[in-house]
């Protein structure tokens, strides 16, 4: 059976965890607990084959920066996300994860994924931002980003209404399989390894 090996990064507390556990056990969970490293592994049918989907958890926090990069070899697609809710971490994709991305595994595909969409309607979320001189982040905007960047795509989900969650991974999944030549400079995936340490 063929594996794959998908990479969620992003800033601390934007959802990544959430969004594994609420995919892997269809359960949300309770509380918030940083992440330094984590994996999971969930079998996926594509048409008529099987295939193991790795993925793998990493810590956004910067005490971190050094030892997060020791998760990216072999990878064959990331999902970069920021919560639409947090604008500096909409920001973070493309000033931070994108380039750390890059420099590591030039030519793995990446999809920006907006998480805790829940959220972008909430009153005391919107109150609280409001407050910060800040609006959430648009559907639209992470479509600019994507295109800007060179990402595979946008999509947008909650982990914890679960709405767009699957199709992150089918999109991720079917990224991987066949990555777009244009995609981060060239092609990455299965056919070539993926992400080489050097």
């Amino acid at each position: 059976m063929q594996t794959i090996k998908c990479v969620v990064v992003g800033d601390g507390a934007v959802g990544k965890t959430c969004l594994l556990i609420s995919y892997t056990t269809n359960k949300f969970p309770s509380e918030y607990v940083p992440t330094v490293f984590d994996n999971y592994a969930v079998t996926v049918m594509i048409g008529k084959e099987p295939y193991t989907l790795g993925l793998f958890d990493t810590a956004g926090q910067e005490d971190y920066d050094r030892l997060r990069p020791l998760s990216y070899p072999q990878t064959d697609v990331f999902l970069v996300c920021f919560s639409v809710i947090a604008p500096a971490s909409f920001e973070n994709v493309k000033e931070k994860w994108f380039p750390e991305v890059r420099h590591h595994c030039p030519g793995v595909p990446c999809i920006i994924v907006g998480t805790q969409v829940d959220l972008r309607d909430d009153p005391t979320v919107l109150e609280k931002i409001a407050k910060q001189r800040q609006r959430p982040i648009t559907g639209d905007a992470g479509e600019r980003l994507a295109r800007e960047l060179g990402a595979v795509k946008y999509l947008e989900c909650s982990a914890l209404t679960q709405r767009g969650l699957k199709n992150v991974f089918d999109e991720a999944i079917i990224a991987a399989l066949d990555p777009p030549k244009g995609s981060s400079g060239g092609r990455g995936g299965k056919r070539n390894g993926g992400c080489k340490t050097v």
